[in-house]
């Protein structure tokens, strides 16, 4: 009734093409063993913010350092009150500006779609004709005018005297 002291030898020798094509089916049944988190940020709007960390607000110079479990512990605090807050904040304003700016959005959907661009387009079927008037009145009004202007002044010299 001692303690066994004896080892066992075995051991399971497989090849890596082997391996890799016998388990494959296995997972492939089950599905993801875990599910990936949501890219919530897919255009890189607030990379700025992933690069700001506790060294970047509270830094000590080399000349003067605190003890280290105080470094660590405000460390710790700085990022718990940071994701505390956000959390905090995040919860209780995020329902009422996602309301606040659906609505500035929708509304200005709505002017630009039943407002402003009928009102473009409108102006856009005019114009030819308006140009066409405008082309005209300029033709008839300010064209001889300026014409006998620059026939008048065209007959002015200017000289320079030479020192």
């Amino acid at each position: 009734m001692g303690v066994e002291k004896e080892k066992l030898d075995t051991s399971i020798i497989m090849d890596k093409d082997e391996y890799n094509l016998s388990i494959e089916p296995i997972l492939m049944k089950k599905g993801k063993v875990y599910s990936e988190a949501p890219d919530r940020d897919p255009n890189d709007i607030n990379t700025h913010l992933k690069q700001v960390g506790f060294e970047d607000v509270i830094g000590e110079p080399s000349s003067a350092h605190s003890f280290d479990r105080v470094w660590i512990g405000s460390h710790a605090t700085f990022e718990l009150v940071k994701f505390f807050f956000y959390r905090l904040l995040t919860t209780l304003l995020a329902i009422p500006m996602a309301f606040t700016l659906g609505l500035l959005f929708g509304v200005l959907s709505c002017v630009h779609v039943w407002l402003v661009m009928p009102v473009v387009q409108s102006f856009m079927m005019l114009l030819p004709s308006a140009q066409k008037i405008w082309r005209s009145l300029t033709d008839i009004f300010i064209a001889p005018l300026f014409q006998s202007l620059g026939k008048c002044l065209s007959s002015i010299q200017i000289q320079t005297p030479e020192n």
